[in-house]
């Protein structure tokens, strides 16, 4: 087996990019033949036009061009347009370009190859925190995120398939994508955006047979292009799908230090079920109904750390239900997360002196709801249209308030002195996105 075939089966899929076929190639291919575009995290294509391929009519390498923007509104309407408490949504009340975003694979001779570059809004939220990159010399920010997934490695015809890779890659921690329009809501979930995004390391993918895949990973550390000390982190992920409408997963992830100059060690599991419970694709009613459910603990410990009050434990319940020969879809969405010590929280502003963190230092745990509805057209399988309603709520003040969370005037450079940021317990927004993809 030298074809592409294997790579649309073992890493398009696994990664989001759908299956293609291939006659010529007698190979055994992990989850041939099934229909897994509904699934929560999955991409839908099953045409990919940006295709080379040889005098035989296999593939070579396949491009992948995706670009996505919205516009939020926020009811509390902030004076600096900044969005807080999210990884997937950055500003409010204007245009913005969220991700755009060209790669290339390929599997030729068994060549794993892979190289995706990103720009846009969501990276300044996601890298620019990554505080790895000041540990000694020969690094940077600017050096690694613009890089969306790359990798270089090779597959061995063992069983179902065995591909051993090192590089960057998209987060195994959580159900949902990094890539937005792959999942069933514009904001993730609460679980899923309070977890990595990506990583920097190597993996070991072993599919035993067409229904099962497991993953091994050694990795620098918790969302980080570098380490913060001198251990490495240790991941594993598995997916079981027994047929076209189940698939369940489970992961995991330890470090020994994750933290700058500290002997905290880190924990942090997930599991899903996702389930298609009816399907009639031809139907101009409903054309598929499916839930997922996701669930998340977490905790760091040591170095003075108690695991007691240092937690995170979420889950997330989504129904999404498809019309008319699926070109319309609503999803339906409920999370609550507790997280004492708020260790995973995302900081509601740069000024440190604001209601959030003085809740943190009396003692308080955070606690939060998030309640979605998102409805899709999607007239092809290259591009959505999106609507959503988004509310969320918090035990403590959290989220931007008419004051913003920046300055007195919501500029960076103005001075903020005495000024404090206008933290609420509660947002309500809507959300406009397109996006598409080849």
């Amino acid at each position: 087996m030298t074809s592409f075939k294997f790579l649309a089966g073992a890493l398009l899929v696994t990664l989001g990019l759908g299956a293609q076929t291939d006659s010529t190639s007698t190979a055994k291919v992990p989850f041939e033949g099934m229909d897994l575009g509904w699934i929560n995290g999955q991409n839908r294509q099953t045409d990919f036009p940006l295709q080379l391929k040889d005098k035989d009519g296999n593939a070579i390498v396949t491009g992948v061009v995706y670009v996505d923007s919205y516009y939020n509104y926020d009811f509390h309407h902030p004076k600096d347009n900044t969005h807080t408490i999210s990884s997937s949504i950055g500003r409010s009340n204007e245009f913005t370009i969220n991700m755009a975003s060209i790669g290339l694979e390929t599997n030729y001779k068994n060549m794993i190859g892979r190289l995706w570059l990103q720009c846009g809004q969501m990276g300044s939220i996601v890298q620019d925190l990554d505080g790895t990159v000041g540990h000694g010399r020969n690094t940077s920010i600017n050096n690694l995120k613009y890089i969306r997934e790359a990798a270089a490695g090779y597959h061995f015809d063992v069983d179902y398939g065995l591909n051993v890779e090192a590089g960057i890659f998209m987060s195994y921690i959580g159900l949902e994508s990094y890539v937005l329009g792959e999942n069933w809501s514009y904001q993730r979930s609460m679980v899923c955006d309070f977890t990595p995004f990506y990583f920097q390391g190597a993996r070991v993918q072993y599919f035993p047979s067409k229904h099962f895949k497991t993953e091994l990973w050694l990795l620098n550390g918790w969302q980080s292009y570098n380490s913060w000390n001198r251990s490495l982190g240790l991941g594993s992920s598995t997916y079981w799908r027994p047929n076209d409408n189940l698939q369940v997963v489970a992961n995991f992830y330890i470090n020994g230090k994750d933290s700058r100059n500290s002997e905290t060690a880190r924990f942090h599991h997930d599991n899903s079920v996702v389930y298609r419970y009816f399907k009639n694709k031809e139907s101009n009613g409903i054309s598929q109904a499916a839930f997922s459910l996701n669930s998340h603990y977490g905790f760091q410990s040591g170095g003075g750390v108690e695991a007691k009050d240092n937690y995170m434990l979420g889950t997330s319940l989504a129904n999404r239900v498809w019309f008319m020969k699926n070109k319309l879809a609503l999803t339906l969405r409920g999370d609550v997360i507790t997280n004492p010590g708020a260790y995973l929280a995302f900081s509601p502003s740069p000024v440190a002196d604001n209601d959030f963190n003085d809740a943190l230092a009396e003692g308080k745990d955070l606690k939060m709801f998030q309640g979605t509805a998102t409805f899709d057209v999607m007239p092809n399988d290259f591009v959505t249209f999106r609507l959503e309603y988004g509310y969320r709520s918090s035990n403590m003040p959290y989220f931007a308030g008419p004051g913003g969370t920046t300055s007195p005037d919501g500029w960076v450079d103005t001075p903020t002195d005495t000024w404090r940021p206008d933290l609420r317990k509660n947002e309500n927004r809507i959300t406009l996105a397109v996006n598409f993809r080849l």
